[in-house]
């Protein structure tokens, strides 16, 4: 089996070295670069299935190499690291397409632990043939080929939003607590940050819905979490 090949981007090189190093210990192919320019060339040879990004970088920050590669379609998973506490920062990082964060200083084996889960999510997905499609009133989802139609329109999902939706969908009409959707989506064994499923479900929303401010598929519960309704049978809650 091939090694699964992880871009680190960070600027201190001492970071870099203690990332790359424990990611080699558990099987990871790696390689560094240390400004945000960097990422593009580096994708080009490297093709990495995953990359470690660093918010405050040289040339270009993280929130700029993120926004770019998702501006080309680039869907490959971003864990974005930050040493700054404020949340704004880390829900930027969401917002313009990164798939999880952790802030400085962080545990290595944490962060393995999430690449992990990233890519397992990646390969994986819930119980079923892969070749059955999926459907939810006018959603179509191709879990095989990680496609997803909306009234028969391809919609352009990054990884952690497919996820999110195919396990929604498998999950129909059952209310989903945001730690729940932690564990089944991101495979968080640990207490995680549930304000990153609220913005990936805003994403989904502004993608999938009619009106995001108005949803049809994905209903809010107040105080507990997200269900998928069917948009004949969505309920009203106040």
């Amino acid at each position: 089996m091939m090694k699964k090949k992880i871009l680190v981007v960070d600027d201190e090189p001492s970071i870099s070295m203690l990332i790359e190093f424990n990611l080699k210990l558990v099987g990871f192919e790696v390689h560094c670069v240390y400004d945000g320019e960097a990422v593009f060339q580096a994708i080009q040879h490297f093709r990495p299935d995953l990359i470690v990004l660093d918010l405050m970088l040289p040339k270009m920050d993280g929130i700029q190499v993120c926004r770019k590669l998702r501006g080309q379609n680039n869907l490959v998973p971003i864990i974005m690291l930050t040493a700054m506490q404020d949340l704004s920062d880390k829900i930027a990082g969401l917002d313009n397409g990164a798939d999880d964060y952790m802030t400085k200083p962080f545990s290595p084996q944490e962060l393995i632990s999430r690449i992990q889960a990233i890519l397992r999510r990646i390969q994986t997905l819930p119980s079923t043939s892969p070749n059955t499609p999926v459907s939810i009133g006018q959603i179509v989802i191709q879990p095989d080929q990680r496609e997803v139609k909306v009234k028969g329109q391809p919609i352009e999902l990054t990884p952690k939003e497919f996820d999110l939706l195919l396990f929604l969908c498998k999950h129909r009409g059952k209310v989903l607590s945001r730690q729940q959707l932690l564990h089944g989506v991101w495979d968080y064994h640990f207490l995680g940050d549930t304000r990153i499923v609220d913005v990936h479900i805003s994403h989904l929303r502004d993608k999938i819905e009619t009106n995001a401010r108005n949803p049809e598929y994905i209903v809010t519960i107040r105080n507990v979490g997200y269900k998928l309704a069917e948009p004949a049978m969505k309920e009203s809650f106040a």
